[in-house]
């Protein structure tokens, strides 16, 4: 499996299906109107957290060559090319969605790994129901930007709800972003990480987590 960061809480995710074939994901593309410039990206399914600018640009995702985007924009249970998708409610705010609406959490099931994508999620924690939805996760993508989202401290609180094996963070300052946010090294001292040297994608497999220590990767834009 291939992922690679776009910015924001972008995702493109390459996962291989009956060995060979490819299944092509992006969560959340974000418009220009944001300040940064989402790449030309190829998807055979497209995840949308929630209706914002920042998280909702389908029209910004191409399709794989001889094949549409199929779009998933809110909770359910989803199969598309054997790749199992969950979609889980949850809130934009603290204040149970009064603020800022609703956020959907999802977790993808693809190469034996369990992925966790937790949007723009503002809730000061997870509910048990939502920790039991959850389940075993091997890699988690977290805001921890603050001010729309949870900041640094709760983003690791959520963190250890979750134990995942491998701590993506996202949604945080980068230049040219037109709001201001924190910046990634806020959470990576609440995690109590250091020297973490970003990179351009992440290549992994199943048999890669051979230790039970939860690690913490940056992805490069």
């Amino acid at each position: 499996m291939q992922i690679s960061w776009k910015g924001q809480a972008c995702f493109h995710v390459i996962a291989q299906r009956n060995g060979h074939e490819q299944v092509k994901f992006v969560i959340d593309p974000y418009d220009s109107s944001i300040g940064l410039k989402m790449p030309s990206l190829e998807a055979d399914v497209v995840l949308l957290t929630h209706d914002h600018p920042d998280h909702n640009n389908i029209k910004g995702v191409k399709a794989v060559p001889g094949g549409d985007v199929f779009a998933i924009t809110g909770p359910g249970e989803y199969e598309i090319k054997d790749i199992a998708i969950q979609g889980i409610p949850s809130f934009h705010d603290e204040n149970q969605g009064k603020e800022r609406g609703r956020n959907t959490i999802y977790m993808i099931e693809a190469e034996g790994m369990r992925l966790c994508h937790l949007g723009d999620i503002g809730q000061a924690e997870l509910t048990a129901e939502q920790v039991s939805q959850i389940g075993s996760t091997d890699i988690l993508f977290v805001p921890v930007g603050g001010v729309y989202t949870i900041a640094a401290k709760g983003a690791s609180k959520i963190v250890n709800q979750i134990e995942p094996r491998i701590v993506i963070p996202m949604h945080y300052m980068l230049p040219n972003l037109r709001f201001k946010l924190e910046r990634v090294d806020e959470f990576l001292k609440e995690m109590g990480v250091k020297n973490v040297e970003p990179q351009s994608k992440l290549q992994v497999k199943i048999r890669d987590f051979t230790s039970e220590e939860m690690k913490v990767v940056v992805l490069s834009p």
